[in-house]
């Protein structure tokens, strides 16, 4: 049978689709496997977008951390739905995710920020996530003076620093074929919490 005509992206559990596609991310991609580009929106409509780290996934979504201050945490609390995608050049796929967002557990939040490196933690302090800096200058003395008041004992997490979990309604497998004749496998979480699937044209 020509290799052409069979389906690549079996109709499977589509995390399991995910943890498979992802291992191969981490061994073939050598900066950042993790980055996923997350697009939010205004209760108007209006779009951004920018890159985050997933940091942890499962059955019940993808999770990433932010400051819930900055631009992207202030549309996802005023507009909770949001999309991910996923691109890995040497693999040559990309995943699609779409769906709700809600705040993770401040015990959730509180064990992951923990875990982040000292200088991350005291970065989470004095970063006005989004707003508007004079200069790189007036950022850094924030840092300084953060990381004085923090000079021993464990950096707190700054209430406003929390963690997003996207509930995914629909994902979607990408991946490339000879001349553009691409493969693209579509899920759709149904009403039970199943989930069906469907070839899409490329």
């Amino acid at each position: 049978m020509d290799p052409q005509t069979q389906d690549a992206i079996p109709a499977q559990s589509p995390f399991a689709l995910f943890g498979e596609w992802f291992e191969a991310a981490r061994v073939s991609e050598s900066n950042d496997p993790e980055a996923v580009a997350l697009a939010t929106a205004t209760p108007e409509g209006a779009p951004s977008v920018r890159m985050v780290l997933l940091k942890d996934w499962g059955p019940d979504g993808f999770v990433f951390y932010t400051n819930g201050h900055s631009r992207k945490g202030g549309e996802l609390h005023d507009n909770p739905q949001a999309a991910m995608l996923f691109h890995w050049k040497s693999l040559r796929r990309q995943i699609r995710i779409e769906g709700v967002v809600s705040e993770v557990s401040g015990e959730q939040a509180d064990a992951y920020f923990a875990s982040r490196g000292r200088d991350s933690q005291i970065g989470a302090h004095a970063s006005d996530q989004s707003a508007p800096l004079g200069s790189r200058g007036e950022f850094l003395a924030r840092i300084a003076r953060t990381g004085a008041r923090y000079l021993v004992g464990k950096v707190p997490r700054p209430e406003h620093w929390t963690g997003f979990r996207l509930a995914p309604a629909a994902i979607e497998f990408w991946l490339d074929r000879p001349f553009r004749l691409h493969e693209r496998r579509r899920f759709v979480r149904s009403l039970d919490g199943g989930w069906t699937s469907s070839l899409l044209y490329p």
